[in-house]
């Protein structure tokens, strides 16, 4: 199990190498908005689940982008070149809840 994580990790960071080959960026968690417009486009139902996120989480542009971010990844290690919406819901998920 351990060897299999491994190399699911270690074929999404050449996922990634090859993604960003010229850009400043070396992994998904340094991406910018230019990276972030050309590697992390969403369909029609995940537009739908980040505003519906953007909405009932109040998730600041800083927010938005991290979740992008981290379903990218998600969609990397299942080895998808597009971001679904069960990455989105599962990146959605990991954001830390507030108390009030």
């Amino acid at each position: 199990m351990r060897l299999l994580l491994v190399a699911l990790v270690y074929a999404a960071c050449l996922d990634s190498a090859t993604r960003f080959p010229l850009a400043h960026a070396h992994s998904n968690a340094a991406m910018g908005p230019a990276e972030l417009r050309a590697h992390c486009q969403l369909d029609g139902a995940g537009q739908a689940l980040m505003k519906a996120a953007v909405r009932q989480l109040n998730l600041s542009a800083r927010g938005y982008h991290r979740v992008l971010k981290l379903a990218r990844t998600i969609a990397d290690l299942a080895g998808q070149e597009q971001i679904g919406p069960a990455h989105l819901a599962e990146a959605i998920q990991y954001r830390p809840r507030r108390v009030e």
